[in-house]
């Protein structure tokens, strides 16, 4: 007799939790016990289902690197026992979890989907339960007796993303997540449908290694027209300062005053690493297009290929907590570790 698949729900806090709280009026996370009353769903999976969830439940604007770290942990604890996971997340930060667990979750081999609502749960128009029913059939999914999607992913509305490719672009529709540089790993209609050649198959003797480090020594900084020279000098003087991810216009350009130039030029010198990343929501940095961009090339600032800013901010964190050889650095940056880029 065929073993049933089994899944691990993994309550973080986020909308898809939320309740009302009678004495202010305003949403506040609930635990798991809650959501599940709302989901009598559950019950007709032939499934394994089992629940654990933060305590107390976090907001997803409070969520830190030591969250990725306690629930990359988590699932390493429990890696074994399940098919596979699902994260309930608050969707603000969703994008940034994802691409860090990617990353912290190194020869993954079973799903992790990533999903949460617009709407609480317990609402009438929630989009709670199907993005939740949805994630768990995907995560329970096997071909030929192999998970189906061995990823870090997100699943929102009808459509599965890598995680690290994930960009939250929507606060008001249920169609909150795109991934504008790569294409969908699965969508939901009448049917699910895989797109089996986007995604990343492992060995099937590969074995996970969770990393538990995360360095935040870390800054993220917009160029714009007239950005004060104070400003950007301020930037990069930040005591204990690491690592900058650079969004710069288009396909990776900067100002060439000399100013500019002498900041940047000093920063690399001193030992920081700059990511230059597109503040365009698709395409990719390249630095020899135009010469505005050839300059940052040769003052040293590393190319961020077409990385979303959050997996940028997730990938610099966890190289950082992996080694301080600036050659090493730049050839992690430049190399595709869990397909964050091309």
């Amino acid at each position: 007799m065929q073993k049933k698949s089994s899944i691990l729900i993994i309550y973080t806090g986020g909308t898809i939790g939320m309740a009302l709280d009678p004495t202010t009026g305003d949403l506040k996370p609930v635990n798991f016990v809650e959501i599940s009353k709302q989901l009598p769903e559950l019950v007709r999976f032939d499934l394994k289902i089992k629940s654990i969830s933060f305590s107390p439940p976090a907001d997803s604007s409070e969520i830190e690197p030591e969250m990725w770290i306690r629930l990359a942990k988590m699932i390493g604890k429990h890696y074994d026992d399940f098919d596979g996971f699902v994260v309930l997340h608050g969707t603000d930060t969703m994008a940034y979890s994802a691409s860090a667990l990617s990353f912290l979750l190194e020869e993954l081999g079973k799903p992790v989907i990533f999903t949460g609502s617009q709407l609480p749960i317990g609402m009438l128009r929630t989009d709670g339960k199907e993005n939740l029913i949805s994630s768990i059939e995907i995560a329970a999914a096997k071909i030929n007796g192999q998970p189906a999607v061995p990823e870090v992913c997100i699943f929102f509305q009808n459509k599965l993303f890598r995680g690290n490719r994930t960009t939250k672009h929507n606060v008001e529709y249920f169609n909150a997540f795109r991934s504008e540089n790569y294409p969908p790993l699965a969508e939901t209609g009448i049917n699910i449908k895989y797109n089996h050649n986007a995604i990343i198959k492992n060995k099937k003797d590969s074995k996970l290694k969770v990393h538990a480090g995360m360095d935040n020594n870390i800054a993220i900084l917009k160029i714009f027209p007239g950005i004060p020279k104070k400003f950007l000098h301020a930037v990069f003087n930040v005591g204990g300062l690491k690592a900058v991810v650079m969004e710069t216009y288009g396909s990776g350009n900067a100002p060439t005053a000399p100013w500019f130039i002498s900041e940047i030029g000093e920063a690399v010198k001193k030992g920081i690493i700059i990511i230059n990343v597109t503040q365009c929501s698709t395409g990719s940095v390249d630095m020899n297009q135009y010469s505005t961009g050839k300059w940052l090339l040769n003052a040293g600032v590393l190319s961020g290929h077409d990385i979303t800013t959050e997996a940028a901010i997730a990938k610099i964190m966890f190289i950082l907590a992996q080694t301080t050889d600036p050659k090493e650095i730049a050839k992690l940056i430049n190399n595709s570790l869990r397909g964050e880029i091309k």
